[in-house]
């Protein structure tokens, strides 16, 4: 009969002890987001993990108190000496060690099937614990969600990805992140350099020839400028050249509005915003000196984000920005 008294107490402080560490080591905002997302698990877990502070001083005051009934108990069955090092052995190992090491694991599913027992200790030692729940509450206040960083989030990402258990794969991981990343960069790191930039002068004749560097370039929106290229004035969108007579200007198929000028430091999720609103697909890079650098798209922003080159069967260069030094490296080797 002793012996199943102590393997009771033992068993007692062990669920205690595995309970304070799983249960307390649950975010509450992470349930929640599980139980939108439908886990019943995550419900029956939260019905007691809400009340955090209650939580964890019922489990602590029943710790402590099967703990000293266990002491006590093994005094009055063998020597002092015995009893406490029987005592000490049995908590450490079977009450504490082995249960927290479980329960941290494999807390919510353990949660889950123990949460009418926790229930019932907040009940019974509701009178006790109540007013010192109360009093953390009012002093330490509400508890705060675990926000993520821009790098924790990307860190967790990848974490995912590498993890044969996840269902995130490479792709999902390349799109995540680069959606996680393009706002802290820059138009200068994407644009298209302005010695790549094909544009029309706005009295350019459009015969024969230049209608086939339009086809064999490939763009659809074109940039127009007035004597030099600086002075950008408006875009020529190929689909206005239908039914265009060869032997016209450029400025009679050109369109002036919505002319979007942005500076190389603009953030891409501002761009991508200013896009957006205008209902723009093209924005003309000029520098504090007022000289113009290039072009950027909305393509551009949009490859930022997914992470890889968007390709179409019209398109004859992948990378201008890669031809543009290339461009640069046969000048100077001409030089």
């Amino acid at each position: 009969m002793d012996y199943a008294i102590v393997i009771f107490l033992v068993g007692l402080s062990g669920l205690f002890s595995g309970l304070t560490i799983g249960l307390t080591g649950l975010d509450k905002f992470e349930l929640e987001r599980k139980m939108k997302l439908g886990f019943k698990e995550a419900k029956q877990v939260y019905s007691v993990r809400r009340r955090g502070n209650l939580l964890l001083c019922t489990l602590l005051l029943g710790n402590v108190a099967v703990n000293s009934t266990l002491s006590i108990f093994l005094g009055s069955i063998t020597s002092g000496i015995i009893a406490g090092l029987t005592a000490t052995a049995l908590i450490v190992i079977f009450g504490e060690i082995i249960p927290a090491s479980v329960c941290s694991r494999y807390a919510l599913m353990i949660g889950a099937k123990t949460a009418w027992l926790v229930k019932l200790f907040m009940f019974i030692l509701f009178p006790i614990c109540w007013p010192l729940a109360k009093a953390l509450d009012k002093f330490l206040g509400e508890e705060l969600p675990v926000i993520w960083s821009r790098r924790e989030l990307k860190e967790i990402v990848q974490q995912h990805e590498d993890s044969d258990k996840s269902k995130i794969d490479a792709d999902e991981e390349k799109i995540i992140l680069g959606a996680l990343s393009f706002s802290d960069k820059t138009v200068s790191a994407i644009f298209t350099p302005r010695t790549v930039v094909f544009a029309l002068e706005i009295k350019t004749v459009l015969n024969k020839k230049i209608i086939d560097d339009i086809k064999h370039n490939g763009f659809t929106r074109i940039p127009v400028y007035r004597e030099q290229i600086d002075n950008i004035i408006g875009i020529l969108y190929v689909k206005d050249l239908i039914g265009v007579k060869l032997g016209v200007k450029a400025e009679t198929a050109y369109r002036k509005n919505n002319l979007l000028i942005v500076s190389e430091n603009k953030r891409l999720d501002d761009l991508f915003d200013e896009f957006k609103r205008r209902r723009a697909h093209i924005a003309f890079v000029y520098n504090k000196h007022g000289g113009f650098e290039g072009v950027v798209t909305l393509e551009d922003v949009i490859e930022e984000i997914i992470g890889s080159e968007i390709v179409d069967e019209t398109d004859t260069v992948v990378d201008m920005r890669e031809k543009s030094r290339e461009k640069a490296k046969a000048r100077m080797e001409v030089v």
